[in-house]
């Protein structure tokens, strides 16, 4: 077993430990995949359809993630670049969602500091578009059983110890490919 074998495997059983008393299901977790050259190693490609992320990388190959994505009319489409990145992100609830439901989110209006119990997580990546923010973020969440399923605002999300490791890999700039 070379060192990059066994750091991934390493990674990989680290990543699959219970979050918040709850065990993500194996087809969820990271796992390196084979895949065609379509896309430029350091790109991130989004499948809603299917809840899954690929890290692209060199050789033919992807980490691929489970996440869960927006709600129908909710979601985001298209191509957008990683502008900006955080660790323990605050959260505001943009006005379309306090519009949408005010007795859920209006009471977060002010804003929610960054902490384990802020719904965006560990980490964020901020999609931009152009140069502006399109509001639409790949996180981390506090409600883990959300994976595999699309019931968020529209932005990905990812079970927190996994948007940690793709938050390492991904620097600022890094295409984000959402099909």
């Amino acid at each position: 077993m070379n060192r990059r074998a066994f750091l991934s495997a390493a990674s990989a059983a680290a990543l699959a430990t219970p979050a918040l008393g709850y065990t993500v299901p194996v087809h969820l977790r990271p796992t390196r995949i084979a895949v065609r050259d379509a896309y430029a190693p350091g790109t991130v490609v989004v499948i809603p359809q299917t809840h899954f992320l690929y890290w692209m990388e060199e050789g033919g190959t992807a980490m691929r993630y489970g996440v869960g994505v927006g709600r129908a009319g909710l979601e985001f489409q298209g191509v957008a670049d990683v502008a900006r990145k955080a660790e323990w992100p605050s959260w505001t609830p943009t006005p379309d969602m306090i519009a949408r439901n005010p007795e859920r989110y209006a009471q977060y209006a002010g804003g929610v500091p960054g902490g384990p119990d802020n719904p965006l997580g560990s980490r964020a990546l901020y999609l931009y578009q152009d140069g502006v923010d399109t509001y639409y973020r790949i996180h981390g969440t506090t409600s883990p059983r959300s994976i595999g399923r699309s019931v968020s605002n529209g932005c990905i999300r990812m079970v927190n110890a996994h948007i940690e490791d793709l938050y390492e890999r991904v620097p600022i700039g890094t295409p984000v490919h959402v099909l």
